[in-house]
């Protein structure tokens, strides 16, 4: 495999507009993506990046850059469109889909999402358990559901799977095979992701294969004040 690291950005958020730009203890918050993603050594680092303030802070901090339409549906179409305009020659066949607002993500936790990908797979991606009745309840923890050998079977915001145990969080990464991004960004939402709000979907729909490992952290996204406030706090305590 020969990946490359994808960190989608946009300027637009409902609860903390200008978000890839916050400031983290002196640094915007994409340069903390930039550090993470060239860390994880999975390959060079792309921000697609939907506005040029985005872009002048992602190459101030050592990221190659692609201009994005900000219109764009979601992160995935921003990764492909960035990719394709990045890599014509298709000399990278993986692409890690690294979410530009988690700061708190491990670098260690990236590469162990890029080693999932194994053969068969379309996808990979992580989880994180928790046993924390908060969680379980919690709409806006996204659950996974895995087979023991780590294949995905479903995503739900619901309170699953049933009975005692701890559910596992789904984090926030993608690594795609590449021909598994274009199938999936070429198709319209299905069903299932319209009604749980959750895009992984499209892809079990689709018949694809995502992987999943098994974190102990969890890296949760920042998407409001509040949110910006405890990522602040977990990495000056680190």
């Amino acid at each position: 495999m020969n990946s490359v690291v994808v960190i989608p950005a946009r300027m637009a958020s409902t609860r903390l507009p200008g978000k890839p730009l916050a400031d983290i203890h002196g640094k915007p918050m994409i340069a903390w993506m930039v550090e993470i993603g060239r860390a994880a050594n999975a390959g060079p680092v792309l921000v697609a990046a939907a506005e040029e303030e985005i872009a002048e802070a992602a190459l101030k901090a050592g990221a190659n850059v692609t201009l994005t339409d900000p219109d764009l549906p979601s992160g995935s179409d921003r990764v492909h469109a960035a990719l394709e305009a990045f890599d014509p020659e298709r000399r990278f066949d993986v692409a890690v889909n690294l979410q530009g607002d988690m700061p708190t993500m491990r670098a260690a936790d990236v590469a162990r999402a890029v080693a999932a990908l194994r053969a068969g797979a379309d996808i990979a991606t992580l989880v994180s358990p928790s046993n924390d009745p908060a969680d379980r309840d919690n709409p806006n923890v996204v659950k996974a559901i895995r087979a023991a050998d780590g294949r995905c079977l479903a995503f739900t915001r619901a309170a699953a799977p049933w009975g005692d145990g701890p559910v596992e969080r789904h984090v926030g990464i993608y690594v795609y095979r590449r021909d598994a991004l274009a199938r999936f960004v070429a198709a319209p939402p299905s069903p299932l992701e319209l009604r749980e709000k959750l895009e992984q979907l499209r892809a079990l729909e689709m018949g694809m294969t995502i992987m999943a490992d098994a974190v102990e952290a969890f890296p949760k996204g920042v998407d409001s004040p509040a949110d910006l406030d405890a990522a602040r706090a977990a990495l000056a305590a680190r």
